[in-house]
């Protein structure tokens, strides 16, 4: 980051090492005036000299105050092309990794982590650089007076750095482990704050305060441990700076009275190393805070140290045949998911994958859309394995939907241009009127009505068929709908899924069902249960058969039934 702002940090540096040296000359001069007084010299003397102490001190204020100024400035824009740098990053990631990470631990480590990262850059580095200069050059100064007093200038130094070199074996860890701890916390109140209702329906609210109690608790022990660090380091580091200044003058004393000094000297030497605790406090402090800084850096590197989404191959069209051959996949080793799952999905046909929850029927979605890879088995389109499709590729043939939706901060306009940058303002329109989002006509400023935090909230609903607007202007070939429409309610539902059957003619559609008229529409049945495909076929036959499907068919049945109001 640096390397990339060589004049900015270049101009930092030396405005903040001139105002050093600036700051050298008052204790200087102030020797001065005790051995001037001390030989007589009157008051013109002594306003000289302490007119020349002002228009020092008031050189290394200004440059000082411009050394900051041009910190502050390089370090915003450092943080900025930070933040931008991660963000391309994280979207350069496979979206199965992005979704086990986790919007806690992401949103940390854009927020938390970066803004520390950029107190690193703009403070702490310059700060220990300069810091650094300036003790060298004032230890530098009293060696000049005499080398002795320079001797004793040096007697706080070994327990200083023998307590530092213990700190920082420990700290790295300590402040790594801090901000794992703050992310796992974050991710659990935002996770809870998200499924709150399903909490409340749930009658989870205990189960979710112990969850966060328990996070809250590593947090706390986590900073505990970094506290307990600082405790020993700053206690060593405080308890060391009297020392040298008392053994300054000790050994000044004895040489002033052997003429070896002038009182003077000894003096100046004193103020110089008063004035060394400040900048040695400044390094000793912003050391212990460039560990946080560094940590929080590895964690933003660590997500560029994560495999991109391979480029993958753009292959010749051989065809639209999904295909999936002994397919098994598993969230954890050694517990499969999916068991052997063999599927053909014809080019144009309407597929109904139906079954119990946690039967897998999502999994098997996310392996056809590309976003997870089988453990073992292919899935494959057109006879390319669908992951090693170039991601561009892969997204203009598949298309997945599932039941959670985001509506980005913008107008409509921007939402839907995600799905197709160059659809006009009709072929928007239209595709709201397709997917029934009746509620665009009462929009007040149509497409350009802005939505997100402080404008425009979409419902559930809404969101869903914003999405489903997406998809009709994405217009792919191969559809998956993952309870694409379950926070519809069943009248437009019913009503949205045959427009946009009326659409997608043509077109690979392949719906997780859980409202079983989607089944009965379509031209097959998958019957998913513990992994496994149970049953196929078209839903007469099944019905017919009298199996799994048949028993699933005649309950939900049965309910719909009772649910229609009398008329």
């Amino acid at each position: 980051m640096i390397s990339r702002h060589r004049r900015a940090v270049g101009i930092v540096l030396a405005l903040h090492s001139a105002a050093a040296v600036a700051g050298l000359a008052p204790p200087w001069l102030l020797g001065t005036i005790v051995d001037r007084v001390t030989a007589g010299a009157g008051v013109a003397t002594v306003d000289r000299l302490a007119l020349a102490i002002t228009g020092c001190v008031l050189v290394s204020a200004l440059l000082s105050r411009y050394a900051q100024y041009a910190g502050h400035r390089f370090g915003e824009r450092a943080v900025a092309e930070l933040r931008e740098e991660f963000v391309n990053r994280t979207l350069g990631l496979p979206v199965s990794v992005v979704e086990r990470a986790g919007s806690g631990d992401l949103a940390t480590r854009s927020s938390v982590d970066v803004a520390t990262v950029g107190t690193t850059v703009r403070d702490v580095v310059p700060t220990i650089v300069i810091a650094t200069v300036q003790l060298a050059l004032l230890y530098g100064a009293v060696f000049l007076l005499h080398p002795l007093l320079g001797l004793a200038a040096l007697a706080g130094l070994p327990s200083i750095v023998a307590v530092t070199r213990w700190y920082l074996r420990r700290a790295a860890p300590a402040y790594l482990a801090e901000g794992a701890a703050s992310a796992e916390l974050t991710e659990t109140l935002t996770t809870t704050a998200e499924g709150a209702r399903t909490v409340e329906a749930l009658r989870l609210s205990d189960e979710r305060i112990s969850h966060g109690s328990t996070r809250i608790a590593r947090l706390w022990s986590a900073r505990r441990a970094t506290l307990a660090l600082r405790t020993v380091f700053f206690s060593v580091v405080e308890a060391s700076y009297p020392l040298p200044v008392a053994l300054v003058l000790l050994v000044g004393g004895f040489l002033f009275f052997r003429d070896a000094v002038t009182l003077g000297a000894v003096v100046a030497a004193a103020l110089y190393l008063q004035q060394a605790i400040e900048p040695l406090d400044r390094l000793l402090q912003w050391t212990e805070q460039a560990q946080r800084g560094f940590a929080s850096y590895a964690r933003v590197l660590g997500v560029g140290m994560v495999p991109p989404e391979p480029p993958g191959r753009t292959a010749a069209s051989r065809g639209e045949r999904l295909v999936v051959r002994g397919a098994r996949f598993s969230y954890t080793d050694g517990q499969d998911v999916l068991h052997g799952i063999d599927l053909q999905v014809q080019p144009g046909e309407r597929l109904a994958v139906v079954g119990p929850s946690g039967a897998g029927k999502s999994t098997l979605a996310r392996l056809l859309a590309g976003i997870d890879a089988p453990r073992q088995g292919v899935v494959s389109i057109g006879g390319c394995p669908v992951i090693e499709l170039d991601p561009a590729e892969r997204r203009r043939r598949i298309a997945l939907v599932t039941q959670e939706h985001h509506v980005f901060i913008g107008s409509v306009r921007d939402n839907l241009a995600f799905a197709a940058p160059d659809a006009s303002d009709e072929q928007m329109r239209a595709a709201l009127v397709t997917v029934g989002a009746d509620w665009y006509a009462d929009l007040p400023e149509g497409l350009d009505t802005a939505l997100g935090d402080g404008a425009r909230q979409l419902g559930a609903a809404e969101a869903q068929q914003l999405a489903l607007a997406r998809l009709v202007l994405a217009d792919p070939h191969t559809l998956i709908l993952d309870e694409a429409t379950a926070a519809l309610d069943p009248t437009t539902a019913r009503r949205t899924e045959r427009a946009l059957a009326a659409v997608l003619v043509g077109r690979t559609v392949i719906a997780i069902a859980h409202r079983l008229n989607t089944a009965h529409d379509a031209d097959r049945v998958a019957v998913l249960a513990d992994g496994r495909i149970t049953e196929i076929g078209s839903h007469d036959d099944l019905v017919a058969a009298g199996g799994a499907y048949a028993a699933l068919w005649h309950s939900w049945h049965t309910r719909a039934e009772e649910r229609q109001p009398p008329r």
